[in-house]
């Protein structure tokens, strides 16, 4: 199903009966899409939650905007769909940039949030990575495509042994980067880039999980322990034997944490 927002489509399903008291709000990482979270929505619909699903611009259905993004922008369309199917507050689990524009919905929009789950991100832009990033960005404009970042991009988020375990499911999830319009990309790498939220998240009072696999190398363990300790009160931890995807690649420990964070908090 799609919202118009100005000139331009968002991308949203809602899933569930229409009775469930609270919905699950999911926003996926960079370059994939809301696909991503397809081990998820089965165990939230068994436990009697509604769950909406949000295409960021530029990937999967949503249409591009063009231009560089900011956190504050992508939360804004997030936040636009949930008052505009007046189903808020939300709990919300956001992954890698999802959890980045997460922290900017509970900071601005707090009354659209019942709790948060923010997975495998940051509280702010990495300077070390500025000379990585560049790179990408290079690489995608010149290809016009993500396919020359496609191989590097699954090597962070899923272990070999998994692409072995699941070889469609990997598949899957690698055809979704390969439909990554490269100007949603950009526009997305940019806010990545440049957003900080270290001052703000002490002010934070939404129940927060955060939630990390052990060995993911792009949003590693140590930085989501710094982001649990920036929100007063919130909740850490980590799932083993997987990177970047831990509700793909691990998705009963993912689930199980997840339901009980859920229905507890």
């Amino acid at each position: 199903m799609f919202l118009r927002k100005d000139t331009r489509r968002i991308f949203f399903d809602l899933l569930g009966s229409d009775d469930a008291e609270r919905t699950v709000c999911l926003s996926h990482s960079l370059t994939a899409d809301s696909s991503m979270w397809a081990e998820q929505v089965p165990d939230l619909l068994a436990a009697g939650l509604r769950v909406l699903r949000v295409d960021m611009r530029g990937h999967g259905s949503s249409d591009t905007v063009y231009g560089d993004y900011t956190m504050e922008e992508l939360a804004d369309d997030v936040a636009y769909v949930i008052t505009a199917l007046e189903i808020g507050p939300v709990d919300f689990l956001g992954l890698s940039i999802g959890g980045m524009l997460g922290q900017s919905l509970a900071i601005r929009y707090p009354e659209l949030l019942r709790t948060a789950i923010f997975a495998d991100t940051l509280p702010a832009a990495v300077p070390a990575a500025e000379p990585v990033w560049i790179e990408r960005k290079q690489v995608a404009q010149e290809a016009q495509s993500l396919a020359p970042l496609a191989d590097g991009t699954m090597a962070r988020w899923l272990t070999d042994a998994f692409r072995q375990r699941r070889p469609e499911r990997w598949s899957q999830i690698y055809e979704s980067i390969l439909a990554t319009d490269v100007s949603g990309f950009l526009g997305c790498v940019h806010a990545v880039r440049t957003f900080d939220f270290t001052d703000r998240l002490g002010e934070l009072k939404t129940p927060t999980l955060i939630l990390c696999g052990a060995d993911d190398p792009g949003t590693p363990a140590h930085e989501n322990r710094r982001l649990s300790e920036m929100i007063p009160g919130s909740n850490y931890v980590e799932i083993a034997d997987c990177r970047h995807f831990p509700n793909v690649e691990r998705p009963e420990q993912f689930n199980q944490v997840m339901i009980d964070w859920l229905t507890g908090a």
